[in-house]
């Protein structure tokens, strides 16, 4: 049994606040267990410089966590780490969006981790995810990007083995204690978008990376079906598909 008595592939249920920040264009509040991130998405109407002239847009992402996020304060300044899982973000946001209907415009992803307790990263992704459909929706329903760009539902679950047991969604004991370390991004389709792993402590069998994997999509579409409770009523009000399958 796990410290919170979770099954090894049960996820923390996530809280989404939607509209939290209201200057954004999409804005979530993530929280899962003791973990919080703020997720807003902003509009820019030029995309990124090496794109100008290709009429296709960009999503990056931008990632921090705030100086007492942990129980010791950390540096305010971007580290090599903050960098690191920025780029993991703007990757798999990037899968969610046909970029050639957005126009040459781009859609900016804070994730700000409020309060750190396991799976910061992943919560961003799904976070962010959230709220980059809902800047979506608001910019269609603004008339500024009429062809509707989405294309996919994208989800992350970190997982990994603690005591030889594959479990998803690890809380910061969990994590510190693991031999084996994965963020896995799936579509709603099952599909991989990335996978980042490493071993902690010993290396790992190939049977042992099969089991984080069905662990990892067991809690993804856990956490697939919590953004589709927040997100699936503002596209149904607007007349908007949803991807479900990719």
């Amino acid at each position: 049994m796990r410290p919170d008595g979770r099954r090894p592939d049960q996820i923390r249920v996530p809280q989404i606040t939607p509209g939290f920040i209201r200057y954004a264009e999409g804005s979530v509040l993530w929280r899962a267990g003791d973990s919080v991130v703020l997720c807003n998405a902003s509009f820019d109407d030029k995309t990124a410089p090496f794109l100008r002239g290709s009429g296709e847009g960009w999503v990056t992402a931008e990632y921090a966590m705030l100086p007492r996020a942990t129980d010791t304060r950390g540096d305010r300044r971007p580290s090599g780490r903050s960098q690191e899982i920025q780029r993991l973000i703007g990757r798999a946001l990037r899968a969610a969006v046909r970029r050639d209907r957005m126009g040459e415009r781009s859609i900016i992803v804070d994730c700000d981790v409020l309060q750190a307790d396991g799976s910061t990263r992943t919560a961003s992704v799904s976070g962010g995810w959230v709220a980059l459909v809902l800047a979506l929706a608001r910019l269609h329903e603004q008339g500024v990007m009429p062809e509707w760009p989405l294309a996919a539902q994208v989800a992350a679950v970190a997982v990994g083995l603690v005591g030889g047991e594959a479990r998803a969604d690890l809380d910061y004991g969990e994590d510190f204690d693991c031999d084996v370390d994965l963020n896995l991004v799936y579509t709603a389709g099952g599909r991989l978008v990335e996978i980042q792993g490493t071993a902690e402590g010993r290396p790992f069998t190939r049977g042992e990376l099969e089991a984080v994997l069905e662990v990892g999509w067991v809690g993804a579409q856990q956490v697939l079906a919590a953004q589709r409770e927040v997100v699936a009523p503002r596209l149904d009000e607007l007349g908007l598909s949803f991807p479900l399958d990719r």
